[in-house]
């Protein structure tokens, strides 16, 4: 049995540990997520693991059980916006990482415009500087659902809610009216039309 105490790993590993394409498209989703190692990937991968087989399980029951846990998976789904209300369940099992990549906390911190890269953006929650629904998150694997992601914001207590905070993004003030300016040639290019041109002859 093992004792209670004793944490366990959530998530399966590769099997082939040096599966080229596997590995090539890890690099692609660390970079573009912004993610601390490779193990946060497979966690996600877990995950959608998890939700392949719940429904695979769910298609082989009796149908008046499976309509009923079908209906308690299918709004757990679209609560994380990983689909929509219409959706049928069984159009689940064609989610991918980069779907589930985009419901985190870190991801949706950068695509509300809070952070300038996704690397700072991942900075800022760890440090404290995010809240959800007014409370304070500093897991950039959060799954944020659907009604939560119009909470997200710089908690209360963060230098940051300051509009003149120097690692804000600032928007760049509108122009009354745009001005005409004219380019001047570079030095260099004016010394060659003045040696091209030729000479006129005196009289």
């Amino acid at each position: 049995m093992g004792d209670p105490k004793k944490q366990r790993k959530k998530y399966d590993t590769p099997n082939h540990p040096w599966e080229k394409t596997r590995i090539e498209e890890e690099k692609i989703i660390l970079k573009e997520f912004g993610l601390k190692n490779k193990k946060e990937i497979w966690k996600m991968k877990s995950q959608l693991k998890n939700i392949t087989a719940q429904i695979k399980q769910l298609i082989g029951m009796p149908a008046e059980k499976s309509e009923l846990l079908k209906g308690k998976l299918q709004k757990k789904l679209v609560t994380l916006g990983l689909i929509e209300q219409s959706t049928p369940i069984e159009d689940a099992m064609n989610l991918s990482v980069n779907d589930l990549m985009k419901r985190r906390l870190q991801t949706l911190v950068l695509k509300k415009g809070l952070a300038r890269s996704i690397d700072q953006s991942r900075q800022f929650i760890t440090h404290e500087h995010i809240s959800v629904s007014g409370k304070k998150i500093t897991a950039p694997a959060y799954l944020v659902h659907i009604g939560e992601e119009s909470t997200i914001s710089f908690a209360s207590n963060s230098g940051l809610n300051s509009a003149d905070h120097p690692e804000r993004i600032q928007e760049a003030p509108i122009k009354a009216g745009k001005k005409t300016v004219k380019k001047e040639k570079p030095k260099a290019e004016k010394t060659k039309e003045k040696a091209d041109k030729p000479k006129e002859k005196k009289e």
